[in-house]
């Protein structure tokens, strides 16, 4: 008789049908991840895995689980600054400009210190952060230690995923094998490697908005802001209105924010060129969606950091460090 593979239990709780099958708790899912992020599962065990996930829906103990074993495979910097905000973008645009770029360097041209992690290439067509910043003269990092090094110099680092836990990549390039994205597109959103008080997550469906915060509260994340952005990156489509779900201190809340724009606002870009980026950054070219989408999520995240009594004076807060942001300068001395 063959001895059953450690990692069959874990199918076996999870995919026994309807009535017999069960989600796995923290401990269990923290288990199956370490022998995931360590390599010792079988291709068709991890694919059966990461489907029966996606066809239940991934419950926050599970979330919870995976993101405490895939932390566990890397380690921070001592001398890492203190960062204010975690930033997750993992899904592309394909309708718009990343319009979310330039808020976070507005952020960060006022003092506030972003890590921006993600990943790319798993979606044909989409646009992706980490090609669209070297349009903007934003070298990505290579790895924990030079993003610690760029938010020292510059409030701002972009990370990819693969640069710090490539197993997690490899994973979510399995989509095109598996045809769906699988859950570690959920998972991998919440790693906050620089352990940010501030946590900015977004969704494409609005039944993940739970998901992402009672996970997030489980993993004893402090502050946390999840909504449905434009193209499931955290970017707001300021013509419509829009829930935005709190996590501040274990207290959940939410807030309905209105359109600050019209309908008659949106438009498809043809053709996405991230050479508009810098133009629309330097005032060559405006925009009034595309701005408004800048202030909109800036207006988010100020929200969250509690420097806006409400939705609408956040608006306006943002809206006036558009209005007087350095233009011939991203970035100020950090």
């Amino acid at each position: 008789m063959s001895t059953e593979h450690p990692f069959a239990q874990y199918i076996r709780i999870i995919g026994r049908g309807p009535n017999l099958s069960r989600p796995l708790d923290e401990e269990e899912m923290y288990e199956a991840a370490q022998l995931i992020m360590s390599g010792d599962v079988e291709p068709l065990q991890l694919g059966a895995f990461l489907c029966i996930l996606r066809m239940r829906t991934e419950v926050p103990g599970e979330g919870a689980g995976f993101v405490r074993a895939a932390r566990a495979t890397y380690s921070v910097p001592q001398d890492a600054p203190s960062v204010d905000l975690d930033w997750a973008s993992y899904s592309g645009k394909k309708r718009q400009l990343p319009w979310y770029l330039l808020s976070a360097l507005l952020l960060a041209q006022n003092g506030i210190t972003i890590c921006m992690q993600g990943t790319d290439t798993h979606t044909p067509g989409r646009l992706y952060s980490s090609e669209a910043l070297p349009a903007l003269g934003i070298p990505l990092a290579g790895s924990l230690e030079e993003a610690a090094d760029q938010i020292k110099a510059t409030n701002f680092a972009y990370l990819p995923l693969r640069n710090f836990v490539p197993r997690l990549q490899d994973i979510i390039e399995l989509k095109p094998i598996l045809g769906v994205r699988s859950p570690v597109n959920t998972f991998a959103r919440m790693l906050n490697p620089f352990d940010a008080p501030h946590e900015i997550q977004t969704v494409f469906h609005t039944a993940y908005r739970d998901v992402h915060r009672d996970t997030a509260d489980m993993l004893g994340q402090k502050h946390m802001a999840v909504f449905k952005g434009e193209g499931g990156e955290a970017e707001r489509r300021p013509h419509k209105p829009v829930v935005v779900q709190y996590l501040h201190d274990g207290v959940q809340s939410e807030e309905v924010w209105p359109a600050i724009v019209g309908d008659d606002a949106f438009y498809k870009d043809e053709v996405l060129d991230v050479s508009r980026l810098p133009k629309i950054w330097n005032g060559d070219e405006t925009d009034a969606y595309g701005e408004a989408a800048i202030i909109g999520t800036a207006a988010y995240v100020l929200r969250l950091m509690s420097r806006a009594k409400n939705p609408e004076d956040a608006v306006d807060q943002a809206r006036n460090l558009w209005n007087t942001r350095n233009r011939a300068q991203m970035f100020q001395a950090a």
